[in-house]
């Protein structure tokens, strides 16, 4: 069973690069000039970004719960600081949602940024690319370039925690600053 679920975390998580990737190049394409597509991924999302990005955070914070605590996978230090810009995205941006308060996206935008951050070099770590720390070789078995996980030859957790921060990026972005080549406003956003 554990497997299986696995299996499936990783397939949402392949569906989440998909979607990030749907979201990115159209917002990328505004800022050149090619705004159709991501007015109309604007307009989709338009009154759900932060739900959407509660969705995200709580199936990220479900995943590594699940991870750590059912399939007894021990986090490691760089797992640990991922999880701290990651957990409290799922309440606040919850709450948030419930409130339709999109003042809150920019202040918690550097959370998910941060994030990004830790698990490309956590990925570093774990392809051996930089070497690992004292603190990561003590902080887990096999320290922080263990992969826990590898399906499909690339999902592993590292590559799962990015995708959920990208897609928050992306969600909260959206949220506080309006489809990129608008000027950071969209008509109504002060109602909201």
């Amino acid at each position: 069973m554990t497997h299986d679920a696995i299996v499936v975390f990783a397939g949402l998580g392949v569906a989440g690069q998909v979607l990030a990737g749907l979201v990115l190049l159209p917002l990328l394409g505004a800022r050149i000039g090619v705004r159709g597509p991501a007015a109309a991924i604007r307009r989709a999302l338009w009154g759900y970004e932060l739900w959407a990005a509660f969705a995200v955070s709580a199936l990220a914070t479900g995943g590594s719960l699940f991870f750590s605590e059912i399939a007894n996978f021990v986090p490691c230090e760089l797992c640990w600081y991922q999880r701290i810009c990651m957990y409290p995205l799922s309440i606040v941006t919850l709450l948030a949602a419930l409130r339709n308060d999109y003042s809150i996206a920019r202040y918690v935008l550097p959370l998910p940024l941060v994030g990004a951050c830790i698990s490309v070099y956590h990925l570093l770590v774990e392809n051996k690319v930089v070497a690992e720390s004292s603190a990561c070789l003590v902080s887990a078995p096999g320290g922080c370039a263990t992969k826990w996980i590898n399906e499909f030859g690339y999902v592993t957790i590292p590559t799962l925690a990015l995708t959920g921060f990208v897609l928050l990026i992306e969600l909260l972005g959206l949220a506080a600053f309006g489809a990129a080549g608008d000027g950071g406003t969209v008509a109504g956003n002060a109602e909201r």
